[in-house]
């Protein structure tokens, strides 16, 4: 077996360092935008370049509007917002088609999931009907309207936003179609020092200068590195590492529902975007234990007080890999 040190050639080094100014450019974006919170912006640069799709259970006013703006902004796409309420409607999401009095024909008016970077705000507000639009186009990267294909950003990225507090009239994701994302976060308050930070530089300004002044890269770059995420290396060891775990996961008294094939995929490909942002071509147990929380949280439908002791039972179980 090759060492782990073996798998980084002279060639792929110098792809990498390319790589590295492109993802410096939208970390800094991100850490400008949403102060004092680097681990948490990692996680979403990591789901960014896996292709992924991000859910934030957290409170109202924590940065969740700010950092997808940013985002949206830093990649060089365009950003779209929708505030999930009970009367949203599937159109609504995805486009319609009205008839054009002067041209005599339908014509499409394509809705927010037409973007680089999606927002739907209270996602938990909006019913059943129009939740399965909104995953539907995040797992296909299509929408059809009246038998009619039409194809989705190949950067399409939704961030999903929940209120863990206010529950009455909201409709929650079911356990299957939680899995279409690719994992769960929180962004919790900023310490003190990041808030005085943050009030000292808004005094003289009107808007968010933190969004508007960001690193910006082109959006054929991000798919380039979306792409080379998929190459990185995932040796027979730690591919045999997740497949342990994810056994585990179904193995665990408490889980309700074990981690599927398609979760195994995306904790792979997550491993994988977070061994690009650590300047590697190849994957190490450290990457993968980094992503099992969000990834893992997101769908094993644990009660959230027992789920750090359950993860922590689940990776204590499997016997860490050794790359020799």
């Amino acid at each position: 077996m090759r060492k782990a040190d073996d798998l980084v050639t002279p060639d792929s080094s110098l792809m990498v360092e390319s790589e590295q100014c492109l993802i410096e450019g939208i970390r800094s974006a991100l850490n400008a935008a949403l102060r004092g919170k680097a681990v948490v912006n990692e996680y979403v640069l990591a789901c960014l370049l896996a292709r992924g799709h991000l859910l934030v259970e957290d409170l109202p006013g924590l940065g969740k509007t700010t950092l997808a703006k940013a985002l949206a902004h830093a990649v060089g796409g365009k950003f779209a917002r929708v505030q999930c309420t009970p009367d949203l409607l599937p159109g609504d999401i995805t486009g319609f088609r009205i008839f054009d009095q002067r041209t005599r024909e339908f014509e499409f008016l394509p809705g927010p999931v037409f973007a680089d970077v999606l927002l739907a705000d209270e996602i938990n507000r909006a019913t059943p009907r129009t939740q399965s639009a909104l995953l539907e186009s995040m797992a296909e990267q299509q929408v059809t309207i009246d038998n009619v294909r039409h194809v989705l950003s190949p950067t399409f990225f939704v961030i999903a936003t929940q209120n863990p507090v206010e529950q009455h009239g909201t409709y929650p994701l079911p356990e299957a179609q939680l899995d279409r994302f690719a994992m769960k976060l929180r962004i919790g308050y900023p310490e003190k020092e990041d808030e005085r930070d943050m009030l000292a530089a808004a005094v003289g300004f009107t808007r968010d200068l933190a969004v508007e002044s960001g690193p910006k890269i082109e959006p054929g770059e991000l798919h380039a590195l979306q792409e080379r995420v998929a190459q990185v290396t995932v040796g027979p060891l730690v591919r045999e590492y997740l497949v342990e775990l994810a056994h585990a996961t179904r193995a665990h008294r408490q889980v309700i529902l074990g981690l599927s094939p398609r979760g195994l995929l995306t904790w792979q490909r997550l491993a994988q975007a977070r061994a690009l942002l650590q300047e590697r071509d190849f994957v190490t147990p450290d990457d993968v234990q980094d992503m099992a929380t969000p990834v893992l949280e997101v769908r094993l439908g644990v009660e959230p007080e027992a789920m750090n002791r359950v993860l922590g039972e689940i990776l204590a179980s499997v016997p860490v890999p050794v790359l020799r």
